[in-house]
């Protein structure tokens, strides 16, 4: 009984380790992303306006549709790699589950 009481508790230190790290990852990716998203927002909105400006006297509209057309390649783009960096992470609880897999096959053997 000693046995098993020990292997719960590893197992959900396991757990406990895993969720806190979970956490941390999510937190550092939201700063990052809130952050990235900031500063090349202001960067664009810059830039498109230093090329409007440039071109103002001659093609200020063909310039404008240009630059959004190149903006929404570049949003469609980064969705996607967004969209496959979510659905490719690992599994929450990978490394517990195993655990207990192995634990199972220990005491049922």
């Amino acid at each position: 009984m000693s046995t098993l009481l020990e292997i719960l508790q590893t197992r959900v230190e396991i757990v406990s380790t895993e969720f806190e790290e979970e956490r941390v990852r999510l937190q550092q990716l939201v700063v990052f992303g809130i952050l990235t998203l900031f500063f090349v927002g202001i960067g664009l909105i810059l830039l498109t306006l230093f090329i409007v400006m440039f071109y103002w006297e001659t093609h200020p509209l063909a310039v404008l549709g240009g630059l959004a057309l190149i903006y929404l390649g570049l949003g469609a783009f980064t969705g996607r790699m967004l969209y496959r960096q979510l659905k490719s992470r690992q599994r929450l609880l990978g490394t517990t589950l195993a655990e207990l897999a192995k634990d199972r096959e220990q005491l049922s053997a």
